[in-house]
């Protein structure tokens, strides 16, 4: 069984995929797992995804005050799914503490973007969520 981190993985390639390639959700999702993973892992990453798709706008809302200098279009589109995605994670009803999910969203910006990334994303969502017990970036 993946673990949560790898779920979360998958739903940030599948937002990618959407985002850049301009492709229909179901069908991104369809490709996530093919014909495996378990019915639970599919609806995370389901609901991840689909939520931050849904929830954009408002996560956008909380974001843009939070950057500082930057706006959310000039930031790189992997690092703006990032932060979308913990803060709609955040609003779920079974949503980890928040410090799980701001080192969760670090760890993915170490993976898929830049130590910068990583800090820059750890700071923004310590300011959005609130949590005085921020990830080590």
């Amino acid at each position: 069984m993946p673990s949560r981190r790898m779920l979360r993985e998958r739903a940030l390639q599948a937002l990618y995929a959407i985002e850049v390639g301009g492709r229909e959700p179901t069908e991104v999702l369809d490709e996530v797992f093919g014909n495996g993973g378990a019915s639970e892992e599919r609806a995370f990453v389901r609901e991840l995804v689909l939520g931050t798709i849904a929830g954009a706008d408002a996560a956008d809302e909380r974001i843009g005050p939070a950057l500082q200098g930057w706006t959310l279009d000039r930031l790189a589109i992997v690092d703006r799914t990032i932060l979308r995605l913990a803060v709609c994670e955040s609003e779920r009803s079974e949503a980890p503490p928040r410090a799980v999910i701001i080192n969760e969203a670090v760890e993915l910006a170490k993976r898929y973007s830049t130590p910068e990334a990583a800090r820059f994303v750890n700071g923004v969502l310590s300011g959005i969520l609130g949590d005085a017990t921020s990830a080590e970036a």
